[in-house]
């Protein structure tokens, strides 16, 4: 016979991590309230962007969001505006290999921002996947087409 406490305890760290700790409920902008979240938690850790520790972080996180996010889905609703935990992931990934300076985060923020809502081809393709893979993939890929683009640009104008 199955727990139902243990049941219900799985269920709520599911929806703790898949809405961001709760700010999936931020009456506006809830992914863009993510993001910024995400950032000052980045911002206030002792890691920089080229840190193994940051690399873990969005790979556990990663790990992690497929499942949590997935336990928001329902029928009517694949990606519900409450799952934000996509967002902190994809916000991490944008910082990678960039300094840890006010300009080169709040740049990391606007473009994949503008990558998460405009999604362009093929991450547009990735929401379509099932569940929480859906809701991942296509903020990890905005994430890595933001740090790539940011990266270009500081090697080439700023190194």
């Amino acid at each position: 016979m199955a727990n139902p406490f243990l049941g219900a305890a799985v269920s709520r760290v599911g929806w703790a991590f898949g809405t961001g700790l709760g700010s999936g409920f931020a009456p506006i902008a809830p992914a863009t309230v993510a993001s910024a979240i995400a950032l000052a938690v980045y911002w206030a850790l002792p890691i920089s962007g080229d840190s193994p520790a940051l690399y873990l972080m969005i790979a556990l996180g990663a790990a992690l969001g497929v499942w949590a996010t997935g336990t928001l889905v329902k029928p009517t609703l694949l990606d519900p505006p409450q799952a934000v935990w996509d967002e902190v992931i994809g916000m991490w990934v944008t910082c990678l290999l960039l300094p840890k300076t006010l300009p080169w985060l709040a740049a990391a923020f606007l473009c994949f921002r503008a990558l998460d809502i405009i999604k362009p081809f093929p991450i547009n393709r990735l929401e379509r996947l099932p569940g929480g893979v859906g809701i991942m993939a296509d903020d990890l890929a905005a994430g890595l087409a933001g740090a790539v683009a940011l990266n270009l640009v500081r090697l080439a104008f700023f190194a």
